[in-house]
């Protein structure tokens, strides 16, 4: 099943969520009373959708589901995304957000940085004059994210490997796959992938799920590490960090992932969890050679498909703000499924 097929339900949401101011939970350190704290304010491009990051990626996905589709006959959406784009992807709202990340050096590091790139590649890739004027508008915005990585990266000494938003496997894979820095940042995050990954193994996949997770981090690390590592390297760096995918022993991994309340915002992190490990897991089974492990890797990511793709439009903003995202990223990551008897 295609992205396409889902594409007006996921447009429908996050038009609504990236255009809405609230609720909203900004990530904001207040330093004096005379501070002016409006959502808005403080980031006039991404103030929707409940939380910067959410706003940022939900943006992204409107840009996906707009180039999968191929243009305006195909998507009856195209016309209201675009005016919302052209209202928030302004030269003067992107200044704003750049003079922030720059002001706030610690602010949405590094998933929200990761989630602007992607933006930024993905207005390229629509292409056009829309497209490039969106591209044009985050350039200032661009650059302070690689000041930024250019910074952190050398103090980095420890990945952070946790399933939530500070994990640092999956932003520095995004980042990556976004192909919009400059090629010494990109080296340098290529670089620090390998010095914090490269002599892993036995990675402890019974400690997954914790009780939060929306990432897998043992799977966003080996999705990480397939971008940095060619064919039989990745292959047998893979059989090292898990060493129970080609020795057919249980791996709590390959296991959908039990979601007791969908609308507890924290247990229904693990809706997202079970769309990222399908990604994860489709694009893992992509890099390796054909045999029991990418079979094994490819069946698991159809089950964690086949469970979380219903959750995604619920009418439940605690998963309405961010989760198609997920979801488009299961589905564009390899091979369509079979879904069948899905309805979604």
């Amino acid at each position: 099943m295609p992205l396409t097929a889902h594409a007006a339900g996921f447009a429908r949401l996050a038009l609504a969520n990236i255009t809405r101011e609230y609720p909203n939970f900004p990530a904001h350190l207040m330093t004096s009373p005379e501070e002016e704290v409006r959502p808005s304010t403080l980031h006039p491009a991404f103030h929707g959708a409940y939380d910067w990051h959410s706003s940022v990626h939900m943006h992204w996905l409107l840009l996906r589901l707009m180039r999968r589709h191929g243009g305006t006959p195909a998507f009856p959406h195209t016309a209201p995304v675009i005016d919302v784009l052209d209202r928030h992807l302004t030269t003067e709202n992107i200044a704003v957000e750049a003079a922030y990340l720059r002001a706030h050096p610690s602010f949405e590091r590094p998933y929200g940085w990761a989630w602007l790139v992607a933006l930024a590649a993905e207005c390229r890739a629509y292409g056009g004059t829309a497209g490039a004027r969106w591209a044009q508008a985050l350039q200032p915005a661009l650059i302070a994210v690689d000041a930024l990585l250019a910074d952190w990266l050398p103090r980095a000494t420890y990945p952070v490997r946790h399933g939530n938003h500070p994990n640092s496997a999956f932003a520095l894979g995004l980042l990556l796959d976004a192909g919009e820095l400059p090629a010494a940042t990109a080296e340098a995050v290529r670089q620090r992938l390998l010095t914090w990954f490269a002599e892993d193994r036995d990675a402890p996949a019974h400690w997954e799920p914790s009780g939060q997770d929306f990432l897998s981090p043992a799977l966003a690390e080996a999705d990480a590490m397939r971008r940095v590592l060619e064919g039989e390297r990745f292959a047998r760096w893979l059989d090292r960090f898990l060493p129970a995918l080609r020795s057919g022993a249980p791996c709590p991994l390959l296991e959908v992932p039990v979601v007791s309340d969908h609308a507890d915002p924290q247990i229904g992190h693990l809706l997202g969890l079970t769309l990222s490990r399908a990604a994860a897991l489709r694009s893992i089974a992509a890099a390796l050679p054909d045999g029991g492990v990418r079979t094994r890797l490819a069946e698991a990511a159809e089950a964690h498909l086949v469970a979380g793709l219903p959750a995604v439009e619920r009418e439940d903003f605690t998963t309405d703000h961010w989760l198609a995202t997920f979801a488009a990223l299961a589905l564009d990551a390899g091979p369509d499924p079979v879904l069948d008897g899905v309805s979604c």
